[in-house]
């Protein structure tokens, strides 16, 4: 396992082909949590992925919106998401955003 952000209760880890972010993002912590995991996911040799987002206790847009911007360079890269994992409290949310087909099939969804 290596940190690759840590402020406060907040962690963006890897282990092994998961990218885990731990504590409750917010909106002053965003932009370098987003960055960290897409350093690492621009520097990787691998082919797939799984992003966890299930330490994530409180529901925030900015943690969906941290999720789409490693998505966007999962695809840039060709990297497929084999999942996304979501704590309950995100899981309701990125729901009511309607992302649910994105949560459950994320290869099939991004077509990666």
């Amino acid at each position: 396992m290596t940190a690759l952000f840590s402020r406060g209760s907040v962690a963006v880890v890897e282990e092994g082909e998961t990218l885990s972010v731990t504590g409750d993002v917010d909106v002053t912590l965003a932009a370098d949590v987003a960055a960290s995991g897409v350093q690492w996911l621009q520097s990787t040799s691998l082919s797939a992925v799984t992003l966890d987002f299930s330490q994530v206790n409180k529901a925030s847009s900015v943690a969906i919106s941290v999720l789409f911007e490693w998505l966007r360079i999962c695809q840039q890269r060709a990297i497929s998401v084999q999942a996304i994992h979501f704590s309950a409290p995100l899981l309701r949310l990125a729901s009511l955003a309607e992302l649910d087909d994105l949560i459950e099939h994320p290869a099939a969804t991004l077509g990666v």
